[in-house]
């Protein structure tokens, strides 16, 4: 037998008060939409409704909760049957504990954010650089300069809300009425509304039309990199703010280098003579200089050389990444008489 004066931790003689003061804290602790137990709350609606209710409580204070008698809820005669709608009951909480939207007023005329991809050569990470952009989008209308009334008139604060974007509906539960708040049909939710229409815009504020936008982009950047421009979006409505503009970056890939973070890579092939006795050679940098480089006699196919600081500049703005360079002995395939009877003479003095 489930004890609801316990439950809700009162005394068998608390009132009804007492009864709904219980309640409400004990709710308000319980509640699924505050982290609180789904099955507690429900336990403590349960005696709730049985406690508040004075035909109820003198069935249960006489017959316990053990379904030895009829405790005909919706009309049914087959005893307890108690269902809870836990979305209508967050509703009513939320605006019976003050933790839902009643009074908040919405902002629905922000813009529209708007992402896009540029694609860059990596030779244009080696610096800053600004790239010039065309984008075809919601603008604020010239005409009204965006607050969607007519030249000469004004924006008159919305009858039905009265400016707040929001209004009220009445709902009927079983613990009583409660209100709810929505948004007005009237305005949108924007709280005003224009005494006049502009006759481009017909009070939108905002029109299709073209923006060239210039987007700052820092050396060392890497792909898929992101780069929010504040306010560049779709203009908002009536002369709300406007969203933003994402853009992500996208490298090209080099026929020669491959880069890793701030590092960049190249194999440059080397002759079968350089690699036995050793030679000076030059590598490409990306910055379309030569560097040159000291091969090793005796180095085998697959050497790795570092240069330092010839990589990809650091995003943090501090030094270069590293220049690593592959040496790959080329094998001849097609050899003249004389090379042939060179090699076969090397090959007799065990080389």
């Amino acid at each position: 037998m489930k004890d609801y004066y316990q439950i809700l931790g009162v005394t068998k003689d608390a009132s009804t008060e007492d009864i709904k003061r219980a309640f409400h804290k004990l709710a308000h602790k319980h509640h699924p939409h505050k982290g609180g137990d789904e099955n507690k709350f429900k336990e403590i609606n349960e005696a709730y409704q049985v406690l508040s209710n004075k035909e109820k409580r003198a069935q249960y204070d006489t017959f316990g909760s053990n379904g030895d008698f009829n405790w005909n809820w919706g009309n049914s005669p087959s005893g307890p049957n108690i269902e809870f709608d836990l979305g209508d009951l967050s509703e009513m909480f939320e605006d019976f504990f003050g933790f839902g939207r009643k009074g908040r007023k919405r902002n629905l005329k922000k813009g529209r954010d708007i992402k896009i991809d540029i694609e860059i050569p990596l030779e244009a990470c080696l610096k800053s650089i600004t790239k010039e952009i065309t984008l075809y989008e919601q603008v604020a209308c010239s005409r009204c300069q965006g607050t969607g009334a007519e030249p000469g008139s004004s924006l008159n604060e919305c009858f039905s809300c009265r400016g707040t974007g929001e209004v009220q509906q009445i709902k009927r539960t079983f613990l009583g009425s409660f209100t709810r708040w929505s948004v007005c049909p009237e305005c949108k939710g924007e709280g005003q509304r224009p005494e006049k229409p502009c006759n481009v815009c017909k009070g939108e504020g905002r029109v299709k039309g073209k923006e060239d936008i210039k987007i700052f982009i820092p050396a060392g950047i890497d792909s898929n990199q992101v780069i929010k421009v504040a306010g560049k979006g779709e203009a908002g409505k009536r002369g709300g703010e406007s969203g933003d503009l994402y853009v992500r970056i996208l490298i090209k890939k080099h026929l020669l280098f491959h880069r890793q973070g701030d590092d960049l890579f190249i194999s440059i092939p080397i002759s079968f003579s350089q690699a036995v006795l050793g030679d000076e050679i030059e590598a490409p940098a990306l910055e379309g200089t030569k560097i040159l480089l000291k091969v090793a006699s005796g180095t085998e196919s697959g050497k790795i050389l570092r240069v330092s600081g010839k990589g990809i500049p650091r995003f943090s703005g501090f030094g270069r990444g590293n220049l690593y360079v592959e040496l790959i002995v080329k094998t001849p395939k097609h050899l003249t008489k004389e090379q042939k009877m060179l090699l076969k003479k090397l090959q007799e003095e065990g080389l």
